[in-house]
């Protein structure tokens, strides 16, 4: 199985939303939307631009599950 998520990253930071505000954390905290919430990722992204994040873009996380071994 596959599932495509989709994540905010700042040069070598992730972001996490919370309560209408953002953090820099690592990947294992940040925020991931699946695909069809792009328009609310393309939103989080033109507000942090405006605020100082020109690196900020929109990254896609591809998750492959299969049995460990």
């Amino acid at each position: 199985m596959k599932t495509e998520l989709l994540i905010i990253k700042n040069n070598s930071e992730y972001i996490r939303f919370i309560d209408g505000s953002y953090k820099i954390c690592g990947l294992d905290k940040a925020s991931v939307f699946p695909v069809e919430q792009l328009f609310k990722v393309k939103e989080y992204i033109t507000k942090l631009k405006m605020i100082g994040f020109e690196d900020a873009c929109i990254k896609k996380l591809i998750i492959t599950e299969e049995d460990f071994q």
